[in-house]
């Protein structure tokens, strides 16, 4: 059984996710920046979905153009959870989900039921002001710089993208080529901050796991992509390439269905399948329940009640308004294994997850190209 004074920090490296967009910024300013990035006029990041740092070094043969700076360029952490929607507010505020409380996949909302992070916001769910923080986007153009984020036209005016963009001109593209193309006109243009999204990696795991031909396949497309818009950039234009997550493949014989005993004085369960997150009955002691899935799991997971979690820095800083958005308990997969309470649940189809705190899903590259190669 894992103690809880040995649960693991939140991050594994220097920098982390947050850290990219501001910068950006300050590299667009003139300032010196903690990543050490030169001064240009243009920056535009490209963030690929599940592109964890162990699937690029396991595939790097299938992507000449990426694996050309991962002996150069150093990783940095990703944010827990290690999810997207957590993850895109914390690249797009630079701050923790402990303060723009986006805390998973899943989460308690504002009437007490466990409301999707992804599409809340669209169907009343959650309100406008859930996501807390200000957005890098809003920044840049405070400071007359032109801000725009790139992606799949599905997701233009949608609430998540609303929540986490805000601020952002959204330009559309069907395909990665599509995509880089918009970001070939940002570079034509004035000063700018851009951001180029790329999902279909992260969609590719989900349905086959990042070790299929399907997802080698997605991979090969972004780089010769990638390629090919390099080619095209100006002496003073930055361009990075990082991911929101990690991805970990678990087949279907290593899912858990958990069965009620232990959920007892468990009210809502939240979160994602890599990363439970147990809201409790009022008088249900949560060091208790922590216990009884600490004996339960063993080394198969990283338990820990919301006060240990916070303290062990799993969510970076933690506003007040944000603390009862967090489970009571958290049990966090650290074998390949995910969880589920429903054996139904159509989210078993998965292969590819994400959520926890492994270095698989944690770690994530920063590659430099460009003037910051």
């Amino acid at each position: 059984m894992l103690p809880a004074a040995r649960l693991p920090a939140g991050r594994a490296h220097r920098f982390r996710l947050a850290d990219v967009l501001p910068g950006c910024l300050d590299a667009l300013g003139g300032r010196s920046t903690g990543l050490g990035l030169a001064p240009v006029d243009h920056a535009v990041v490209v963030l690929v979905d599940g592109l964890g740092l162990a699937a690029l070094t396991a595939r790097g043969g299938h992507a000449r153009t990426l694996a050309s700076r991962l002996a150069r360029d150093a990783p940095i952490s990703s944010v827990f959870p290690t999810t997207t929607a957590s993850a895109l507010a914390s690249f797009a505020t630079g701050t923790d989900p402990g303060r723009h409380g986006v805390v998973g996949y899943t989460a308690l909302g504002p009437d007490g039921t466990v409301v999707n992070h992804l599409s809340g916001w669209d169907d009343g769910g959650l309100p406008r002001g859930w996501q807390r923080m200000p957005t890098c986007f809003e920044r840049a153009t405070a400071v007359g710089l032109r801000a725009v984020a790139i992606g799949p036209e599905r997701y233009r005016g949608s609430g998540f993208t609303d929540a986490v963009l805000h601020g952002a001109e959204y330009l559309g593209g069907r395909s990665i080529a599509d995509r880089f193309a918009r970001a070939r006109e940002v570079l034509a243009g004035p000063s700018a901050l851009g951001y180029l999204y790329v999902p279909e990696l992260d969609t590719a795991a989900h349905a086959r796991g990042w070790e299929s031909d399907t997802w080698v396949a997605a991979l090969e497309e972004l780089d010769a992509a990638l390629a090919t818009f390099l080619a095209g950039v100006g002496p003073r234009d930055g361009v990075l390439v990082t991911a929101d997550h990690g991805v970990v493949d678990v087949p279907h014989e290593r899912q858990v269905v958990v069965g009620d005993a232990a959920l007892d004085g468990v009210v809502a369960v939240a979160g994602e399948p890599r990363c439970l997150q147990l809201h409790l009955a009022p008088g249900v002691d949560a060091d208790e329940v922590a216990a009884r899935w600490r004996e339960r799991e063993g080394r198969r997971a990283w338990v820990a009640t919301r006060a240990e979690a916070v303290a062990a820095g799993w969510f970076g800083e933690v506003d007040p308004e944000v603390v009862p958005r967090i489970g009571d308990v958290l049990v966090a997969a650290r074998d390949r294994v995910a969880y589920y309470i429903d054996p139904e649940d159509r989210g078993r189809r998965m292969i590819g997850q994400h959520g926890s705190l492994s270095a698989d899903e944690l770690a994530i590259p920063l590659l430099r190209f460009a003037r910051w190669a």
